[in-house]
C-alpha cells in the first residue's frame, strides 16, 4: 500500500547516498510521492541530480538558505512542480572548530552562523514556501539528542537544534489553522558526513546498541519510514511533536548491567 500516492515532496539537506535526507526521500518515493530536491553548492550538485534521477527524476534546484535571494528564486523554480504537500527540512551547520573545545569560546560570527542555517532556515522555507504549500501539509525537521540532553562535542549544535525544536512548535501553531502540520524527527545517530564531524561520534555508534531497549543503532530508511507516517495521513492529528527514532536511547535514564 503507497499511502502518498499523487503526493508532491521537498527535500532539502540531501548531500550523497548516506544523508539521513536521502533515507527520507526514498522512503516518500517508495509509497509514491513526487520528490523534489534542493542542494547547496557546485560541491554536491551532481551527487544530488544522481540520487534525484534514482528516484523518480525530479527537480534539482540551487538553494542557500542564508540567502533570501536563493530562497525566493527556489520557490519560484519550484512553481512548475506544483504545491507541495510536504517540506523536509534536513540542514544544519557549524565551525568545526565550535564542535570541540567549550561553548563559551564559541565565537558571535560561529554563533550566528549555527543558529542561522540550522535552526532559522526553518523559518525563512516556510516563508518562502508559503503560498506553495498545500492546506494540510506536511513540515518536519531533523533534530537530535543534543537539543535537549548533553552531548559532548557537539556544543553549539545542540544549541541550535534547541532552537530549531521550539521553531517547530511556534510553526505548527502558526500554520495550524491551514491544517499543515510541523514536527522533528530526533534521529539517533547515523553514520553521515556531518556527524564523522562531532568529536566521539564513533564511540557513540558502539554505546547504543548495548544500552537503547531495541540493542541496535538505526538507519537512514528507519528515519525515514517515520518521515512517511508524518507525510501520511495516518498522522493527520499529530503536530508540535518530536518524534525520536533512537531505538529507544533517548528514555535511558542509566546504562543496564550489561552495558558495563
Amino acid at each position: 500500500m503507497k499511502l502518498l500516492e499523487g503526493k508532491k515532496a521537498l527535500v532539502t539537506g540531501v548531500a550523497n547516498q548516506w544523508s539521513i535526507a536521502t533515507g527520507i526521500a526514498r522512503q516518500l518515493h517508495g509509497h509514491g510521492a513526487q520528490v523534489a530536491f534542493t542542494y547547496q553548492g557546485e560541491r554536491v550538485k551532481e551527487q544530488v541530480e544522481k540520487i534525484a534521477a534514482e528516484l523518480g527524476g525530479g527537480p534539482v534546484i540551487e538553494c542557500d538558505v542564508s540567502s533570501d535571494d536563493s530562497l525566493r528564486a527556489m520557490a519560484g523554480a519550484l512553481e512548475s512542480f506544483g504545491k507541495l504537500d510536504t517540506l523536509v527540512h534536513s540542514i544544519a551547520f557549524v565551525k568545526k572548530e565550535d564542535l570541540s573545545g567549550t561553548v563559551y569560546d564559541t565565537s558571535r560570527d560561529g554563533f550566528s552562523m549555527a543558529l542561522d542555517i540550522s535552526a532559522y532556515s526553518l523559518i525563512a522555507l516556510v516563508n518562502a514556501l508559503n503560498e506553495r504549500l498545500n492546506d494540510g501539509a506536511s513540515v518536519m525537521a531533523l533534530t537530535y539528542l543534543g537539543a535537549t540532553a548533553i552531548v559532548p562535542n557537539y556544543n553549539i549544535a545542540g544549541i541550535s537544534k534547541a532552537a530549531l525544536e521550539s521553531i517547530v512548535r511556534y510553526l505548527a501553531f502558526d500554520l495550524g489553522s491551514r491544517g499543515i502540520r510541523v514536527n522533528a524527527i530526533s534521529a539517533g545517530p547515523i553514520k553521515t558526513a556531518s556527524s564523522r564531524q562531532v568529536g566521539g561520534f564513533s564511540r557513540i555508534l558502539d554505546v547504543v546498541p548495548k544500552v537503547a531497549p531495541l540493542r541496535r543503532n538505526i538507519t537512514q530508511d528507519d528515519v525515514g519510514k517515520t518521515a512517511v507516517y508524518l507525510a501520511s495521513d495516518l498522522s493527520s492529528a499529530i503536530t508540535a511533536d518530536v518524534h525520536f527514532v533512537d531505538s529507544g536511547y533517548h528514555a535511558m535514564g542509566m546504562y543496564p548491567p550489561s552495558a558495563e
